[in-house]
Formats: C-alpha cells, sequence, structure tokens
C-alpha cells in the first residue's frame, strides 16, 4: 500500500512510524514531512496548506489511503478536496473540523446540546469586550476564535492580562483573522487531561489518556508553548471519570454534530478539566495532539492503519483497538528561547539507540547533517511499566542528545508522580 501523511512535526513523524509497522504499507510519502521524517517516508516539498499542490499530486502519483493530520489543512477543507478524487481519507472533511476552527462555533455547539463547559461571553469587537472585563471575574480566559498555532489563549490572572489579550487579538491583530471575534470565558480549575478518540462519527473509542505540559518552564511557568512533553496514561483520569465523560461529553459531542449535519470521522481531541463539579471541556481539537501522540500511539498495540480504515469505513463498531498497559512519556528538545525567539542552523547528534524513541519536530537536512528548523526540535519517547522509569528512560536518553541551545524542561511527570 502507498500512503500519503499530511505534515511535517512530530505529530506526523509518530503517525508515519507507527503506520509503518503493517507490513502491507511499502510506501509512505510526507507532504511536506522534515530532515528527521526522511528517514521513515519519502518528503515531498508541498506545504500541508497547499490544497491544490496536494491534490496535483495525489493524482500524479498512486495514493492508495490519505492521512490528514494537522488542523490547518482540514480546516481548509484537504479531505473533501481528496475525497472529490476518489481517495479515501482519515481525518474529518471541512464542515466538522469547524470544531476546532472557531471556538464560538465549538462553545455554541456545547451550550445548545448541554455539554459541560466553562461559562463564556463572544464578543465581535475590543470596545464591547473591554467593557465586560471591566466587572468581569478574573482570573478568566481569553480565546481567539480562528485557529492560531496553538497560541491563541490567554489565561488571565490578572484584569490588565485579560485586557492586553483582548487588545493583541482584537486590535493587534496578532492571530490576523483568527482574533476577529473572541471567547471570554469562566477560568476553571482541576487537574487537565487530554483524551484523544477514534470516531467514525457513530462510534466512539477514547485512547490512552495523557497529560501534556504547555508551559515553557519548569513548575509551569513562562508562555505557553506548543507543548514541553507528555506523559500517558494521565493518573486524574480513573475509570470513573473516564465513565462520567463517555456519557456526558463524548457521545454527546458525536451526536451533537451529527445532529448538525456535520458527521465527524477522524480525531477528535477531548481537553478537558477535571472541575469540582465534574469533567468539563476546555477546548476541542479536530485532529491528534501534539505531543499527546508522542505518548499515545507507542502503547497503541492494534495495528494504526487498520483502525484508521475502519474509521473511514463507518465500522469502528467491528474493529477491536487495544492499549498496553504501560506508562509512557515524551520530552521535547526545544531551541532556547522558544517560543519567542531562537536561532536556528544547529547540528543535531542522536545516538544510533536512541534514534528509535525520537520523533523529529522542527528540524531540517543541510549537507547530509540533521539541523535544527523550529522552536520544538524534537520529542523522546520511553516506555515502562512504570511512569518513573519511562520518565527516567526519556531524560536519560535525551541527555544524549546534541545540539547548541538545547533545552528542556526538568519536571515533566512531575505533577503525574506526586498524584
Amino acid at each position: 500500500m502507498k500512503l500519503m501523511v499530511i505534515g511535517g512535526g512530530g505529530r506526523e513523524h509518530a503517525i508515519i512510524k507507527k503506520l509503518r509497522e503493517n507490513p502491507a504499507v511499502d510506501t509512505i510519502w510526507a507532504l511536506p514531512g522534515n530532515g528527521g521524517i526522511a528517514a521513515d517516508a519519502t518528503c515531498v516539498p508541498i506545504k500541508a496548506t497547499d490544497i491544490d499542490g496536494i491534490v496535483r499530486f495525489a493524482k500524479e502519483n498512486p495514493v492508495d489511503y490519505a492521512v490528514v493530520a494537522p488542523d490547518d489543512p482540514l480546516v481548509l477543507g484537504c479531505v473533501d478536496a481528496l475525497e472529490a478524487i476518489g481517495i479515501p481519507c482519515f481525518g474529518p472533511r471541512k464542515n466538522a473540523a469547524i470544531i476546532e476552527g472557531s471556538k464560538v462555533f465549538s462553545k455554541d455547539l456545547m451550550k445548545k446540546y448541554g455539554i459541560p463547559t466553562a461559562e463564556y461571553r463572544v464578543f465581535d469587537n475590543a470596545e464591547d469586550a473591554l467593557e465586560y472585563l471591566k466587572e468581569a471575574p478574573i482570573p478568566t480566559v481569553v480565546k481567539a476564535d480562528g485557529l492560531a498555532l496553538g497560541k491563541g489563549v490567554t489565561v488571565a490572572m490578572t484584569r490588565e492580562d485579560a485586557e492586553a489579550a483582548v487588545r493583541e487579538a482584537m486590535e493587534d491583530k496578532k492571530f490576523g483573522a483568527s482574533g476577529d471575534q473572541i471567547v471570554i470565558e469562566e477560568y476553571l480549575e482541576g487537574p487537565e487531561v487530554s483524551v484523544l478518540s477514534f470516531t467514525d462519527g457513530t462510534t466512539v473509542v477514547p485512547m490512552i489518556s495523557s497529560m501534556d505540559h504547555k508551559r515553557a518552564g519548569d513548575g509551569d511557568t513562562g508562555p505557553n508553548t506548543g507543548g514541553m512533553g507528555t506523559v500517558a496514561p494521565n493518573p486524574f483520569y480513573t475509570d470513573a471519570v473516564a465513565a462520567q465523560c463517555m456519557e456526558t461529553i463524548f457521545l454527546p459531542t458525536i451526536r451533537a454534530m451529527k445532529a448538525e449535519g456535520r458527521e465527524f470521522r477522524g480525531c477528535l481531541y477531548f481537553g478537558l478539566m477535571i472541575t469540582k463539579d465534574g469533567p468539563k471541556v476546555i477546548e476541542y481539537n479536530c485532529r491528534f495532539g501534539d505531543p499527546e501522540t508522542q505518548v499515545v500511539l507507542p502503547l497503541l498495540e492494534s495495528d494504526l492503519l487498520t483502525v484508521m480504515q475502519a474509521v473511514t469505513a463507518g465500522k469502528l463498531a467491528e474493529c477491536e483497538v487495544k492499549f498496553r498497559d504501560a506508562n509512557a512519556c515524551c520530552v521535547v528538545l526545544a531551541s532556547a528561547g522558544y517560543p519567542v525567539a531562537y536561532g536556528k542552523g544547529y547540528e543535531i547528534t542522536i545516538p544510533a539507540d536512541v534514534l528509535p524513541h525520537v520523533y523529529v519536530a522542527g528540524a531540517a537536512e543541510k549537507d547530509g547533517k540533521l539541523v535544527t528548523s523550529g522552536g520544538r526540535v524534537l520529542g523522546v519517547t520511553a516506555v515502562a511499566d512504570t511512569l518513573r522509569a519511562a520518565r527516567d528512560e526519556a531524560y536519560a536518553m535525551a541527555d544524549r542528545i546534541e545540539f547548541e541551545n538545547k533545552y528542556c524542561r526538568r519536571d515533566i511527570a512531575a505533577r503525574a508522580l506526586n498524584a
């Protein structure tokens, strides 16, 4: 089989490595891929947002199946465009990807169908939003409506921070058109849990839960990032919480989407907060999370391609999805200064025995060598019987990888171990 995977980060590398485990797969094209992915797939220099270019490539090559991994191409309708030329895909169509593409849509959906989430208000001009903030409860959360590379959310601990977030989004246009509308919502407290799930629009199969570490610095300090590390499973996600989520959040969400004529097939990501009033939705993503994928897929025992094809065919209920009873920890190695300003072009040295455990996110190939090209450079994942052992092994491997300006948090898994 010949597969096409759209995207070029650590998440895509994890997907590609898992797909390669199926002996029927002989070719994987990554569009655009990256310097590290090139060891596991044939990289094609077509941007993930170049829908016309992706379709043209698919017409010119014998693609049997496509996986559209990132949010941008999904929201732009990449799956629709590929299906229109007869290529089966894993990923939601454009009208379902809106569940991530618009915070306003997803909040209104939850309100309409009684899915537990934070109280909120929607604003389409800065003046009204700033007036509301004069009396609003603080802390609060300010969210740009559209996609913003995971950086459109501000948890404002002071009124001044909230006002600054509104001005950045609506007046300074920091996130472009994504900030034309904003959501200001209630600040929730409790442990956060990420749950990726396979769904064919009727059946939902949650994957192993995980815990992301969003802040740049130890002790959850510094600016928000795309994620500095993850662990799975999440100790706060008990069997009782899982059952409650299935009944009050997971099934109601896919039923709501179907009722709205927006059947969701693909990976639906539930970002949850376990509050004193029970689990509530912080956000939906219309795809695999990054770097959650880098701890969840190594624990998947079932064949990923078989599961994905069952999702596409609407036959997920007939497919066994099994996970290993173990723990995984992923430590992200970033360039110092990320997510603000950082250097690029530094040579990366990875020991041969560590390489199978590495998922490359921001690296390019230059003169036959791997060099840094992004803020998050790579993730190192270890799997072990206990979380402590997985954590220790992940750090031991991460410490053996070398590049100038290397930076990582030293407390990945600490919160989970304390729990």
